[in-house]
């Protein structure tokens, strides 16, 4: 496959899909960065896995590993500061009056996307790639494509230079997530993100499935138990 010559910046949680998406740009582009954010989360575990997955990554795909450059963690304890979330303190994971999932941090991925984009433009990066997606997902309306969408050309204006935002599992379900990972890098990089990354909301690293670590209930993991069964049974 051809790699572009441009510079992507991954949003690199720590989590299945953002990993997912970080192999898939280094399968894409000459130099690939990664950025994560503090924002106090419940399940900061998955702060705590990121580098040990891209040391991990290097190891197993040399070729990706000469491609990949800086990680940068941001500070954006603000969004914590604003109101408290299931996803960023001890409450019980509900629906609320809205009819979004209480675990929906208002405004998370806008502000990610401009701190995103004000590192790219640093860094002379000028594609952002993110694991959103709407197709098997939690309802959150800032991972909509019609969102980054917006972002994408907010961003360009803002910056006066050309923002690409790529979001390659933005109609993929989460068996097909399962699949792409390893269609990129075969089982070595499958059971990497399913071994090396962390994606439970609750931040539990003490049970571990066929499909990740996590405490099995809350929505990352339904949505993910769900995906696993149905990609294995494509496969069979």
């Amino acid at each position: 496959m051809a790699r572009s010559s441009d510079g992507a910046l991954v949003l690199f949680s720590g989590g299945q899909d953002s990993a997912t998406c970080l192999a898939w740009a280094l399968s894409r582009f000459e130099r690939v960065e990664t950025v994560g954010f503090d924002y106090g989360q419940r399940h900061r575990v998955e702060l705590e896995v990121r580098g040990a997955f891209r040391e991990a990554l290097t190891t197993a795909f040399p070729a990706w590993g000469k491609r990949l450059g800086d990680d940068h963690l941001l500070n954006a304890s603000m969004v914590n500061a604003l109101g408290a979330t299931a996803m960023t303190a001890d409450i019980a994971i509900a629906m609320a009056e809205n009819g979004l999932p209480n675990t929906f941090v208002p405004g998370r991925n806008l502000l990610f996307f401009t701190l995103a984009g004000a590192l790219a433009y640093r860094r002379g990066l000028r594609v952002i790639i993110g694991g959103m997606c709407e197709t098997d997902y939690s309802g959150y309306p800032d991972c909509r494509d019609d969102t980054l969408k917006a972002l994408q050309v907010a961003l360009s204006l803002g910056l006066d230079r050309r923002i690409t935002i790529e979001a390659p599992l933005m109609w993929l379900d989460k068996a097909e997530t399962f699949a792409l990972a390893q269609e990129l890098g075969g089982n070595p990089l499958l059971d990497l993100v399913i071994e090396s990354t962390h994606t439970c909301y609750l931040g539990d690293r003490t049970n571990r499935y066929a499909w990740g670590y996590g405490c099995g209930t809350c929505p990352a993991c339904a949505l993910r138990a769900g995906g696993w069964k149905k990609f294995k049974a494509e496969a069979a």
